[in-house]
């Protein structure tokens, strides 16, 4: 079956730049652009859709909690309406920087603490559902399988997508590895090889080692914010073309 490829860009703020946008966009199908919140700025994303769109590259609002020092990875108490109010605040100002670059938002994905917080919890997965629908419910909704996220998104009519990550390791109970902990982060080789195993089997490594657990994915991740990001994500699309997946969007 075909396979998209994504990664997190438009991650730096003003001056300070984090990863190579215009690399990854040359290797990726899909692109979560940060919406400024937990990373980006007005002139970041204006500058991320353009490439993103010149590339051919599919636009997804990367939404996150209203995060900038912590870069949306601690998880902050937020009542569901406002939770609601300020995706859709998100989406709607990617949206108008896609706009101008010829394309629109397709997709959505949570960053950070909030992914995790909505996989979890139904109320946060609700909020960021009601925020999709009311902006424009033909956007699918990219994160993991088999979690609020996805129960959320059913009962919402919204396209949902299961998202794997090639460059994270993973729990037992099929979590994402807290970045804490060790052997959280692969090395590029590990990461090429949960790619191909996620594509081919629909498994991925156990961060203890004890064995394998069931990744559903029609998309994989690759961080863009790793000194190695671009060589890593060039292996894993060079290595999926060769076992033969066919590398596309799914927007």
């Amino acid at each position: 079956m075909p396979l998209d490829l994504n990664s997190d860009l438009g991650e730096g703020f003003g001056p300070w730049t984090m990863g190579d946008d215009a690399a990854m966009l040359d290797i990726v199908t899909s692109a979560n652009i940060a919406c400024g919140f937990h990373a980006g700025d007005p002139s970041i994303m204006r500058r991320t859709c353009a490439l993103a769109v010149e590339k051919g590259v599919r636009i997804g609002a990367h939404v996150g909690y209203r995060d900038l020092a912590g870069f949306g990875r601690r998880e902050i108490a937020v009542a569901p309406d406002q939770l609601r109010d300020e995706v859709l605040y998100q989406i709607g100002g990617l949206d108008a920087f896609a706009k101008s670059a010829g394309d629109r938002v397709r997709y959505v994905k949570p960053h950070g603490a909030l992914y995790h917080s909505a996989a979890r919890e139904r109320t946060s997965a609700d909020a960021v559902l009601a925020a999709i629908v009311e902006y424009d419910p033909r956007l699918a909704l990219l994160g993991p399988a088999g979690t609020q996220l996805e129960r959320a998104a059913q009962e919402a009519g919204v396209r949902f997508v299961g998202e794997g990550f090639a460059d994270r390791a993973y729990t037992p109970s099929g979590t994402l590895a807290p970045r804490g902990m060790a052997g959280a982060v692969l090395r590029p080789n590990e990461a090429v090889a949960q790619a191909v195993s996620i594509a081919m089997s629909g498994t991925a490594r156990s961060v203890d080692g004890a064995g394998e657990v069931e990744v559903s994915a029609a998309s994989i991740c690759v961080h863009g914010d790793s000194p190695a990001a671009v060589e890593m994500a060039r292996l894993i699309r060079s290595t999926l073309d060769d076992v033969g997946v066919s590398v596309q969007p799914f927007g």
